[in-house]
């Protein structure tokens, strides 16, 4: 996983979108989709923490006390 320590966001997503199109098109044994899917996958958590991460830096900056209400629940509680 240390690949994905200094991978940014944009590097994940172009090779999300690289394995999702693997994967559409259907020519992958299934050993290699197996592998491409599982990949796909850790690129996703990883952007998704990525993008969550930011969104808190945003709502902290957005607020004197450093909590905001994110869809309706609290950070931190």
């Amino acid at each position: 996983m240390s690949k994905q320590e200094t991978m940014t966001f944009e590097s994940a997503m172009a090779k999300l979108e690289e394995i999702v199109k693997q994967l559409e098109q259907g020519d992958l044994p299934l050993e290699q989709a197996l592998t491409a899917y599982k990949e796909g996958i850790k690129l996703s958590q990883f952007c998704q923490k990525t993008l969550t991460d930011a969104e808190e830096t945003v709502a902290k900056m957005m607020t004197d006390q450093g909590e905001v209400l994110l869809d309706g629940v609290e950070n931190g509680k």
